[in-house]
Formats: C-alpha cells, sequence, structure tokens
C-alpha cells in the first residue's frame, strides 16, 4: 500500500470530484489520502460533507468515508500529505489558475479537469493517445514558476473527444474542414435529472463557452512545442465549425460531424485507420487505458448511448454511420463518455502518462 502514489482531489465534492474518487478505488498506481474541498465542508468526514449528493452508480468507496475533509484554500496543509493533486475545484477561471499554480509551487504537481490553464502557453493539455509529446513543455514551466517537481497539467473539454480522436487518426488524409454538433449530457454541467427536472424530455441549445471551446481546444492538441518561445504553438488547421447542445440524456456526448479532405480516402481506409489507432497509453499499458480506443459500429442506429457509452470502461471512443456526404466528403456519429474519458478519467490517464514519463513521482 505505501508505495503507492498518495493523491490529493481538490473538490472533491463536487459530481467530477466524486468521479475521481470511484475511478481510484482500488488504482494499482494512485491512493487517495486527502480530499479538499470549500471552507464549508472541511472538517466533516467525506461521507458527511457529501451527504445525500453521492452521484455516481457505484456506492461511495469505504477507504475514503471517514477522510476529513480539508480546507481547499490551505494550501502548504493539504500539499503536505500529498505526492500530487487532481483538481475539480468550482470556482472562478481566474481563482482556479491562481489555487492551481499555488499547489504548483509547493512542489506538488496538479492534474486538472478544470478549463482555467488550457490556453496557458506553457501548460500541456493533453489527450495521452493523441499528444504525449506536448508533456515536454513542462520543463519551461517549471522554469517559470520556479519549481523542481511542481507543475500544472490539464486535459481538454469533454466535449471533444468524441470527434477530436478521430480526425486524428485520419490525419493522413489531411481533413481540412469540419462541422460538428454535439449532443452533449446533463452530468457535463454536473447535474442529474433530480437535480435538473426541466432537463427531461427536453433540448436546450446553448451551453456557454462551448462552442468555442470546441471548435479552438483540438488545434492546440495538434500543435507542437515551441522551444524557441518556450510553449506550445496551436496547429492552424483543419478548420472547425461546432455547435453545442444539451440533451437529456444523463452520461455521453454524441456528436455529428461532416468532414472535407485534401486528400480523397475510401470508406475502407477510414474505417481500418479508425480500428488500428492507438497510442503511448496502449504501449505502455497504462493501467486506464483501453486496449482499443477507437471502435467502428456497423449497424445503422449505432453508436447509441444506452449500449455503448461505457465501452473499454468509458474510456474509449464509439464511431458509427461513416459515408459518403453530398456537401463535405464524408460523415461519421461519435460518442464518448463526458465524465470518464472526458473528464475524470481522462485526467487519471494524464496522471499515469506523467508518473510513466517520470514527472510524477514520490515527494
Amino acid at each position: 500500500m505505501s508505495e503507492k502514489l498518495k493523491v490529493g482531489i481538490l473538490g472533491g465534492t463536487g459530481m467530477v470530484g466524486q468521479r475521481f474518487i470511484s475511478l481510484l478505488e482500488n488504482h494499482p498506481w494512485f491512493e487517495v489520502t486527502t480530499i479538499a474541498a470549500s471552507p464549508r465542508s472541511a472538517g466533516k468526514t467525506y461521507a458527511e460533507a457529501v451527504g445525500d449528493r453521492w452521484k455516481m452508480d457505484t456506492p461511495m468507496p469505504e477507504a475514503v468515508k471517514n477522510i476529513v475533509v480539508k480546507n481547499v484554500n490551505e494550501v502548504e496543509s493539504v500539499a503536505a500529505e500529498v505526492d500530487f493533486v487532481f483538481s475539480a475545484v468550482d470556482m472562478t477561471k481566474d481563482e482556479i489558475k491562481k489555487i492551481e499554480e499555488a499547489y504548483a509551487k509547493t512542489e506538488t504537481p496538479v492534474v486538472s479537469n478544470n478549463s482555467a490553464h488550457r490556453w496557458t502557453p506553457d501548460v500541456p493539455m493533453v489527450v495521452p493517445e493523441i499528444n504525449p509529446e506536448h508533456m515536454e513543455v513542462i520543463k519551461y514551466q517549471k522554469e517559470r514558476l520556479g519549481t523542481t517537481r511542481g507543475f500544472v497539467a490539464v486535459k481538454p473539454n469533454c466535449s471533444i473527444q468524441s470527434y477530436a480522436p478521430v480526425l486524428t487518426a485520419w490525419k493522413e488524409f489531411e481533413p481540412y474542414e469540419v462541422v460538428a454538433t454535439t449532443y452533449q449530457a446533463i452530468s457535463g454541467a454536473g447535474k442529474t435529472f433530480k437535480d435538473w427536472p426541466e432537463m427531461v424530455g427536453n433540448i436546450i441549445p446553448y451551453i456557454g463557452g462551448e462552442e468555442e471551446k470546441s471548435e479552438k481546444e483540438p488545434l492546440r492538441i495538434w500543435g507542437h512545442v515551441d522551444d524557441e518561445k518556450k510553449c506550445i504553438v496551436p496547429a492552424e488547421s483543419p478548420v472547425i465549425t461546432c455547435q453545442c447542445i444539451r440533451v437529456p440524456v444523463l452520461n455521453g456526448h454524441t456528436a455529428a460531424v461532416f468532414v472535407k479532405f485534401k486528400k480523397k480516402p475510401t470508406k475502407e481506409q477510414l474505417i481500418e485507420a479508425l480500428v488500428n489507432y492507438s497510442g503511448v497509453p496502449q504501449q505502455l499499458e497504462l493501467p486506464s487505458a483501453p486496449k482499443q480506443f477507437i471502435q467502428y459500429l456497423e449497424e445503422d442506429n449505432r453508436p447509441q448511448i444506452s449500449l455503448d457509452v461505457n465501452f473499454e470502461h468509458g474510456m474509449g471512443i464509439s464511431v458509427g454511420r461513416l459515408r459518403e456526404d453530398t456537401v463535405y466528403d464524408w460523415k461519421f456519429v461519435g460518442l464518448s463518455h463526458n465524465t470518464v474519458r472526458g473528464a475524470a478519467g481522462g485526467a487519471v490517464l494524464c496522471a499515469e502518462l506523467l508518473k510513466a514519463q517520470g514527472y510524477i513521482t514520490k515527494k
């Protein structure tokens, strides 16, 4: 047990914090030893602080129930107990930036689910199968922060996971123009139907800030580390335009996507590229890595949330309905689990990659 890295969860009482805690139960490398949340939760046991707000399908792990929640703002005190932290704090963007850097400056690596640092030039924003080499920018971030082991790394928005991996798998065919519409689950807003009854039988054609993230974040993931500028420089193509719609589904973001290619692939070539696509997490056999990153489903009525959202324990991407289009070259439907691959699970995989790369070690 003592060989495992000690992990703190910042914002541990919210929905993403709960997902971290459930995913890390029995993790072979990491052990949750510290949970921090807002001052109103501090001093209570985790079970008391969450009360009847536990939102996961599985029961609260016994190992965390009696952990006394700490005040997330007492940075030195929390950092002293852990090797690294996951961040899922619910604060303003400026407050998140400040507190995550404060933890990093205590020489505590921060792996964040939040969006605040996604455009900080020397903070890597990583989907481990796509751009693991972006972690190299951490050395420049440490220079800026004046740290030896402390840094911030982030994962991208949940909305892009159902199509950015697909477009990455098709890179050789040079996609240059993309139209995507995402149909996003209510858990992406930290809600259940009990919290948000007006979503039952309803669609809301607006999710604040989501369309810009969905259009721009893939370009940063496809960018490169510029050693002169000491930062990540985003790619310039493909151009993506997006609409994001909230739908009455608990878990799972679906995307309907249209693509134009410079090189004209066949359907067989596209499917082969999807199912054969894998990355560093698969090569290293990281604990949370899906064995099959992307699956292609031949049936006309797939992927479906009820059948496919938990593919590879929620860490895989499901694709279907690939067909030629009359205006664009090809169109498809993608599906990903928004709170597993798209949030906490994606961050856990990032932390596993950082450990494998030697960035996260015992203090």
